[in-house]
């Protein structure tokens, strides 16, 4: 048997809170107002805040007594009824289907990383081909300039010759 809820309703402690901020925030705003002290505008902020405060524990106590039928609680908890005939059976298929597609697509973007942007890419992650990572490897050194002329430099680098034209810095003097 459920409790019966009189009055107040089922969240007291929330509304005597809420009255309880009122109550302080307003005796704050008002002593700020009307007694002569130096500090009287930190009293009326201090107060209105308080008063706004006690908003929360409205709400808290006023949402917390809203009641559902459970016929009507049924269908948002994952609790269908069985009766409902030819209705239930095409529903109960649209859920099935999507949950398997939003479990499939989040299960991909673990097991992927990311989306990815090609087809090819997709086809030869999902058939488990090698995927191919070149290395470049770049060797560079400072050059202090020998001559006025231009000349190219030739290096040999992980068996690949790379030509680099010789180029200055010029600063101004400070």
């Amino acid at each position: 048997m459920e409790p019966v809820y009189r009055g107040l309703g089922r969240c007291v402690c929330c509304f005597w809170l809420a009255v309880a901020f009122d109550i302080v925030g307003l005796l704050v705003l008002l002593i700020g107002v009307f007694v002569n002290v130096f500090f009287y505008d930190l009293l009326i902020y201090a107060g209105a805040i308080v008063i706004f405060l006690s908003l929360i524990w409205w709400v808290f106590w006023y949402s917390g007594n809203i009641e559902v039928p459970p016929a009507e609680l049924e269908d948002d908890v994952g609790l269908l009824k069985k009766d409902k005939g030819a209705l239930s059976g095409i529903s109960g298929a649209v859920r099935r289907l999507s949950s398997r597609v939003s479990s499939g697509i989040r299960t991909s973007l673990r097991r992927n990383g990311a989306p990815s942007g090609t087809r090819a890419d997709r086809t030869q992650r999902s058939a488990g081909g090698p995927t191919l990572v070149e290395q470049v490897a770049v060797a560079m050194a400072t050059m202090t300039p020998q001559e006025d002329t231009p000349h190219s430099t030739v290096s040999s680098v992980a068996s690949c010759d790379v030509e680099m034209p010789h180029t200055t810095t010029e600063t101004s003097p400070t």
